[in-house]
Order: C-alpha cells, then structure tokens, then sequence
C-alpha cells in the first residue's frame, strides 16, 4: 500500500459561529412586548436563492410570523421576504413556510415546552452569521397579560428617566 498524502486529507479548521461579526437582517420587537420570553435557541432556515438575495437587501417582516411543529420539524410561517426584482420568472413566494434547521435534542426541548406547556414559538431576531449563513433567533414565549405590559412599560420609562438625569448630572 502507497502512504497517502497527509496534505489532500487535511480537514479545515472551521470558524467558531460567534467570532467576527454577524450582520442583523432584522428584529421583531413587537414579540419583546407580546410575550415574555422564557428562552431562546439559533436555528438554520432552508431557503432559495432569490430569498436570500433579498435578505441581503433587508426586506423581511417578522411582525406577523411564528413557528409551527409540523411533520417532526419547525417551520417559520408567516414571515414575508419581499420578491428580488432581478429574480423574474425564478422568483419566490413571499410568505410560504420555511423549514427551519435545529438539532434533534434542540427540537425535542422546544417542541417539548411549546406543546406541553402552553408556550409559543415566535421569531426573535434574522441575521447572517460570520459565515455568511442566515440564521434565526427562536423564542419561546408565555403570552403577557395587559397588566404586564403596562408594568413593563412602566419599568422602562423609569429606567429611562434615571438614565437621563444620571446623564444629565455627571455632565
């Protein structure tokens, strides 16, 4: 047997997720105020080319989006990437459902809480990572009753205010 040659065998060093600098396509606020979020995973989506050309220009809303367990998978519903106007005929739907990329453990955990506990999946956060691969931040969320949206805009409205004058004082 010829010894091989250790050089066409080499595996590359792959880059960690979260060194350099992720670029954000867009985040949905109005989830921050909707619900409280209890935790959050990172997940892949699966999508076409035109899609991901669009994404590059920024036309996406999450606003009216949340994430389903359908067929042993996650899939994003309801979100809108506008059509690339290069794309013609090739162009893509906007608001068809995207499946979405996560690890088994990962989906046994989400679907677990989403499922037993009554909880919601809604999409936090669209970005291109330092690879380059679009990635989306999932929430699992417990709905906020009227009450705990006005105490919780009560909180930030005081933490402004103490912001401000603390600003105000050391000037």
């Amino acid at each position: 047997m010829a010894a091989k040659n250790k050089n066409s065998k080499q595996k590359r060093a792959k880059k960690p997720a979260d060194s350099g600098q992720s670029k954000n396509i867009s985040e949905n606020r109005k989830a921050r105020h909707k619900y409280e979020i209890l935790d959050q995973i990172e997940c892949g989506i699966v999508l076409i080319g035109s899609e991901v050309k669009s994404l590059r220009e920024g036309k996406i809303s999450l606003d009216e989006a949340y994430v389903r367990v359908r067929d042993g998978a996650l899939w994003l519903i309801g979100a809108n990437i506008s059509e690339y106007t290069q794309a013609s005929i090739w162009n893509h739907d906007p608001v068809r459902p995207r499946k979405l990329l996560v690890h088994r453990k990962q989906f046994d955990k989400l679907a677990g809480k989403a499922i037993e506990g009554g909880l919601t999946l809604v999409p936090l956060r669209i970005y291109f990572n330092a690879r380059g691969l679009v990635k989306l931040i999932v929430g699992v969320g417990r709905g906020k009753k009227l009450y705990d949206k006005r105490e919780s805009k009560k909180k930030a409205d005081v933490k402004r205010q103490i912001d401000r004058e603390m600003r105000n004082r050391n000037k």
